[in-house]
């Protein structure tokens, strides 16, 4: 109860944070004008976004590959791209066990399907943080003092050992063991992780910088943009992007993105243009995602059609 009351509250808080900026800034908001250049930039934007989330699909097959597992890629990223809507659903798991109920109809052990969805957040998170470290000083992020950075530190080194070998068979082993499946008398699910997950780990900076051209190019579709702060907002939307993922009670990040993007840009642009571009960036993300969503089933009844036909 405690739990879904805290959730309540920050996700209301967050929500009531960027409605406060919007009603404080609604006089310079509602006076930004998109001309026909503007337009067709975001228009790219929504594909740069929609070309995120199949290649983030196709990471999810990477990851499925470096656990030992036969899988065609095109078919798993058509089932990534049909759940990723699911995120904004209360919960935010939805996505995560429509995944996971596709791999086991596709013969993946659940403990292997399970561990795929886990380890697919965590080299995001990874991917968000070392991308912050890197870019994030120039930034002054929350302060950026010491102790910020000491945080940020010792959060990406606790992912990076997490996602050891070592650690990831000792929580396949013991998933099975709590499953109770027969790993001895089941050669397919005899299985030991040999490589550190480096291909998909690097795989997620393409994910995010993705992501974060599509932001950019929203900013730019409303006002000129000098290269000079592309670092900045590549940091910005990253660090703005795994506080709306980890965050409880915000689906699909909605609310805790924008506050923060809004609160670590207000000092470095018009607060007006940066309420404008978040909400305008939140609306590219869902409609590329329900188009990423609607052109996988598209293809599914497609390829359902022609083996009806032969």
């Amino acid at each position: 109860m405690l739990k879904k009351i805290g959730r309540c509250l920050i996700f209301g808080g967050t929500l009531f944070f960027v409605a406060k900026a919007l009603k404080d800034n609604w006089s310079e908001v509602a006076s930004v004008r998109i001309d026909a250049a503007g337009w067709g930039i975001l228009a790219i934007a929504t594909g740069v976004t929609l070309m995120a989330h199949i290649w983030a699909g196709w990471i999810w097959t990477w990851i499925l590959h470096s656990l030992n597992q036969s899988v065609h890629s095109p078919e798993f990223v058509i089932v990534y791209l049909k759940t990723n809507i699911a995120k904004y659903l209360p919960g935010n798991v939805w996505h995560h066990y429509g995944r996971i109920v596709a791999a086991k109809n596709a013969e993946i052990p659940v403990s292997i399907a399970t561990l795929s969805v886990i380890l697919e957040p965590l080299l995001m998170a990874a991917a968000a943080l070392i991308t912050v470290v890197l870019l994030g000083r120039p930034l002054a992020l929350m302060g950026a003092n010491l102790l910020f950075l000491l945080l940020q530190c010792v959060a990406l080194a606790g992912i990076l050992i997490g996602i050891h070998p070592f650690f990831l068979n000792r929580v396949v082993n013991l998933a099975q063991k709590i499953k109770g499946s027969k790993a001895e008398t089941n050669p397919q699910n005899t299985y030991r992780i040999q490589r550190y997950p480096l291909r998909p780990l690097i795989g997620e900076f393409g994910f995010l910088l993705l992501r974060g051209s599509g932001f950019i190019l929203t900013i730019f579709a409303i006002a000129p943009l000098p290269i000079r702060q592309i670092p900045v907002l590549i940091a910005t939307f990253s660090l703005s992007w795994l506080l709306g993922f980890i965050v409880p009670g915000a689906p699909g990040g909605i609310g805790v993105f924008e506050a923060t993007a809004i609160l670590l840009l207000r000092h470095r642009f018009s607060p007006a243009l940066i309420i404008a571009a978040v909400g305008l960036y939140r609306l590219i993300s869902i409609i590329a995602e329900s188009m990423g969503a609607g052109l996988a089933s598209l293809d599914e009844r497609l390829s359902q059609d022609e083996t009806n036909q032969t």
